[in-house]
């Protein structure tokens, strides 16, 4: 036999692409292993563990959420009102959003990308539903409608996405990290990301689609990153440590910038502009970033049929339309506002209205010390 020739360049990435075929399981198609059959429910109980991990985390993010929001109406009734964070229920809102938000995390070491961000929509729904049962809001026929939508998109984005099951160790993240797909597309996104920025710091431009395509494209490493450091977690627990490996740190910290910064662009969208606005946009814009970072990265559509990948952004079209429906046109709740009594204050008259329309932008104006004077000699009426 001829001796074996010592390893060189080649041999590494051929043993990272062998680890990748055998980290890779797909769903043959053929007789009794549809995505709806049985069998395909016991060969991804691991899949669908993921997918119950997002759903409890989306709907105790939908809880926290409305427990805020009752704690502020709360203490805006009391007749000593104290600040917020000193509130015992505002701080139990606080904890069930990290809860909820860690259901997400783990949830992205078992299941795809292209399934967890998709299923945000239920926390949209999961907190009409709550805000009707505990707040006391009306339930509109729009809301039924949206909620049909978004559960029957979650059905079918849960039963066609991508059939695939990935363990995620290091040298996974190594070999796509490095991979031509995700340096072009890193590069686009920078020169994006940089155009949009430029314009909205140096121009002042902050319209909404602006600042919510900031978010989407920093959402893209979120989730990239974010399923990397969970699969490596993951792969740690259940097979070989890999929190050893510099990529793992390197994924932590682009994960934890890329949410900071996220969080920072999305404040700015909420005090511009609506809620009802913010939410559906930015759960559109956030899960296309993620479902094209799933795709590029990870892959996670390679070797799906035409038919499956047709279902699944039906379903994604059915829950963005969902979203929509259950937060449009929500009746906004406003404080009693203080108005101004100026016929308490002596040789002041008033020229035009002081307190403004809800839609005015200007305020009145008060008259001069001689136009005073002159109310007070009785030329004119004093208010």
């Amino acid at each position: 036999m001829a001796a074996r020739a010592p390893w060189g360049p080649g041999d590494a990435a051929s043993a990272a692409l062998d680890e990748l075929s055998r980290n890779f399981t797909y769903g043959a198609l053929g007789a009794g292993n549809t995505s709806l059959s049985g069998a395909w429910y016991r060969r991804n109980q691991i899949h669908l563990f993921g997918v119950l991990l997002a759903i409890l985390g989306n709907l105790v993010i939908s809880i926290s959420l409305n427990i805020q929001k009752y704690s502020h109406l709360h203490l805006v009734h009391q007749e000593h009102q104290r600040p917020f964070f000193r509130s015992v229920l505002w701080w139990g809102g606080i904890l069930l959003i990290a809860v909820g938000e860690t259901g997400n995390f783990a949830a992205y070491g078992f299941a795809s990308i292209t399934l967890i961000p998709p299923l945000g929509c239920m926390s949209v729904t999961g907190s009409a539903v709550i805000s009707v049962v505990f707040l006391k809001e009306n339930l509109r026929a729009s809301d039924l409608l949206g909620m049909t939508l978004a559960f029957a998109g979650t059905y079918l984005l849960v039963n066609f996405a991508p059939n695939i099951t990935q363990s995620i160790s290091a040298r996974t993240v190594q070999y796509y990290f490095v991979g031509w797909q995700f340096l072009i597309s890193v590069i686009l996104e920078i020169l994006a990301f940089c155009i949009l920025l430029y314009f909205h710091k140096r121009k002042g431009m902050k319209h909404i689609v602006i600042l919510l395509t900031l978010v989407a494209l920093l959402a893209s490493l979120t989730v990239i990153s974010g399923k990397a450091v969970s699969g490596m977690i993951t792969f740690s627990v259940t097979d070989k440590m890999q929190l050893t490996y510099p990529i793992f740190y390197i994924m932590f910290i682009v994960m934890i910038a890329s949410c900071v910064f996220q969080v920072k662009f999305l404040n700015q969208a909420t005090k511009l502009y609506n809620t009802t606005m913010v939410v559906p946009v930015n759960h559109i814009f956030f899960t296309t970033s993620a479902i094209i970072a799933g795709i590029i990265f990870y892959q996670e559509f390679l070797g799906a049929a035409f038919l499956t990948v047709f279902i699944y952004l039906f379903g994604c079209f059915l829950s963005f339309l969902g979203v929509f429906l259950v937060t449009r046109n929500r009746e906004k709740k406003h404080l009693p506002q203080s108005y101004i009594d100026f016929g308490n204050i002596p040789g002041k008259q008033m020229l035009d209205k002081i307190q403004p329309d809800s839609d005015g932008l200007s305020y009145g104006t008060l008259p001069n010390e001689s136009d005073s004077t002159k109310s007070q000699s009785g030329e004119k009426k004093e208010v």
